[in-house]
């Protein structure tokens, strides 16, 4: 029995970060060549509400923009959305959200508050590999274009996560 509420809830979860992660793509500032959107809130929250399982939501998210679903930034959707420069972003989720819910495993603050500095860190680490491949960008311009301007936005996401979560975690 216990088996099965937790699956229906994780099956209830991953449906509304999805939705919660797509919804959160449409609040977007486009900066280019990647847009700043609410997307990462959402990716660290499905980490901190679902655990491990937080990946889940995500790897659907990603997966269903790449089958054609408009659910990418400003109802983008497609594998050239993940070949473009805002794909290694998009593909940093997934293990971003696996990370945060890793550290939210642990009663620990400081366990979580470097959980949701990895996570960011990884969706940026995996961001810019991309830009440096897919828009022949080096490692200095990759993070000028990718990384500087969001900077601030990461850190105002992830502190307005960690307060979130200790409301519902």
């Amino acid at each position: 029995m216990v088996d099965m509420m937790h699956r229906a809830r994780i099956l209830a979860y991953s449906g509304t970060f999805v939705a919660l992660i797509a919804a959160g793509s449409w609040i977007s500032v486009p900066l280019p060549p990647v847009p700043l959107t609410l997307q990462t809130l959402f990716v660290l929250l499905a980490g901190i509400v679902m655990k491990r399982y937080g990946a889940i939501p995500v790897a659907l998210y990603v997966l269903l923009g790449a089958a054609g679903l408009p659910v990418y930034h400003n109802g983008t959707a497609g594998l050239g959305v993940l070949l473009g420069p805002t794909g290694g972003f998009l593909i940093g989720f997934i293990p971003a959200a696996l990370v945060a819910g890793l550290a939210y495993e642990h009663e620990s603050p400081a366990s979580r508050i470097t959980g949701l500095i990895a996570a960011v860190i990884l969706i940026y680490a995996f961001g810019v590999a991309w830009l440096v491949y897919s828009a022949s960008l080096s490692i200095y311009q990759a993070i000028l274009v990718g990384v500087a301007p969001f900077v601030v936005g990461a850190a105002v996401k992830a502190a307005a996560a960690y307060a979130i979560g200790k409301r519902v975690a």
